[in-house]
């Protein structure tokens, strides 16, 4: 793709998305830009080098271009891939709903590449809220604070008075925001459902000929979305989804932290409008039955697992185990994808969503999972697997033997 200008892309856009499925996707690669950035190289500038990071600095503007112009383009942040838009075009963020077949009442965050965006956004940011900036941003922390009313599109917000904010901890992504120079709207690059996406290729497995673009910058970090939180005018902060900021060191800033009780069970279309993103529906389900198993005792889970792909599999069943490194012997003659070590939660969520999709990519129709302890980082582990399972839960000392 090679752009002269703006206007081109806005003349393109302006003649709407073409059927999904159906439009071309561009892709720029930009991992040069990522490793220059690590190794303190600023590409850029008046002066052509030839350094390989500045032709991904030129594919960036590019991209950025594309945003300006009303259309969708999937970028890296440091948690999953995200499909952004500008936030204040409602069009461009309906197109984001379309690509991903996501359900209307289902808010967006929206990026920021400064804090002095934050403020063109929200109402106000109590003391307790400017901590927890100070101290997690840029990073994987969303803030949900009362939006000003007009400045983003109502599509964003899904009607309510409220927007979540957050400022991604990734150099290309908050290139990509600042050289659009908008706030940019972008929930999971996937469809709506499907296990997020780490890498740009699980991007184009499910949205290619659904997107403007593309922009490739090799797996993401962290691998689990951010922590969405909501504070309170009495300083209380209340974690509405877990994610890479853990409640432990939420507390470390702010004493008063709370989980919101919408997070125990499963929700559905009754349930009402979500006040955070990817919390009100099953998300980041394979396409196999999913079920996460618990127990009172390692044994007791591991015997349960292999009882249960026994009779699956001799039902016909393909089956799979989704199992920490520390049982994985176990389960001799079963295919197994590991989630790493207990002792490293860090590494379960970095291969989470790409376990899940490898299932797929595998045939399998029959998946157990381990669970893991709800502590730390395993909180948002384990929220993941429980809506990829639809919360369903086989527990090792209530099953029959």
């Amino acid at each position: 793709m090679n752009m002269n200008d703006d206007q081109k892309l806005q003349s393109e856009a302006a003649s709407g998305p073409a059927q999904a499925g159906k439009r071309p996707t561009f892709w720029w690669d930009v991992k040069n830009l990522k490793q220059a950035v690590a190794n303190g190289i600023e590409p850029g500038g008046s002066s052509y080098t030839g350094h390989p990071s500045q032709f991904a600095a030129l594919a960036l503007r590019e991209a950025a271009a594309l945003l300006r112009a009303g259309d969708t383009v999937a970028f890296p942040t440091e948690t999953v891939y995200g499909l952004g838009a500008d936030a204040r075009n409602t069009a461009a963020v309906e197109a984001v709903f379309a690509a991903k077949g996501r359900p209307s009442d289902n808010p967006l965050i929206v990026h920021i590449a400064r804090r002095s965006q934050l403020d063109e956004l929200v109402q106000q940011v109590n003391s307790t809220a400017e901590a927890l900036i100070k101290a997690f941003w840029p990073g994987p922390l969303t803030l949900v604070l009362p939006v000003k009313p007009g400045v983003l599109s109502p599509r964003v917000t899904a009607g309510l008075d409220t927007v979540a904010v957050r400022m991604p901890d990734h150099p290309v992504a908050l290139r990509l925001i600042a050289e659009a120079g908008c706030p940019v709207a972008g929930p999971s690059a996937n469809r709506s459902g499907r296990p997020s996406p780490t890498t740009a290729e699980h991007v184009r497995e499910d949205l290619q000929g659904r997107i403007g673009g593309i922009v490739d910058s090799g797996p993401t970090g962290v691998g689990l979305e951010s922590t969405v939180v909501q504070v309170g005018d009495d300083g209380t902060v209340t974690i509405l989804r877990p994610g890479g900021i853990t409640a432990e060191q939420l507390a470390a800033v702010c004493p008063a932290v709370t989980t919101d009780p919408g997070l125990a069970g499963a929700a559905g279309p009754d349930t009402p409008a979500p006040r955070s993103p990817g919390v009100k529906y099953t998300h980041y389900a394979p396409r196999g039955r999913l079920s996460v198993v618990e127990g009172p005792s390692p044994a007791a889970v591991t015997g349960l697992i292999r009882r249960e792909l026994a009779v699956a599999g001799a039902s016909g069943e393909r089956t799979a185990v989704l199992a920490f490194d520390e049982h994985a012997a176990d389960y001799i003659g079963q295919r197994v994808y590991s989630l790493g070590s207990l002792d490293t939660l860090q590494e379960a969520g970095r291969r989470l969503y790409g376990v899940l999709r490898r299932c797929d990519e595998d045939g399998i129709t029959f998946i157990l999972a381990e669970a893991c302890p709800p502590h730390g980082l395993g909180a948002a582990v384990m929220n993941r697997l429980l809506k990829a399972a639809g919360h369903r839960v086989i527990r090792a000392d209530e099953a029959r033997e």
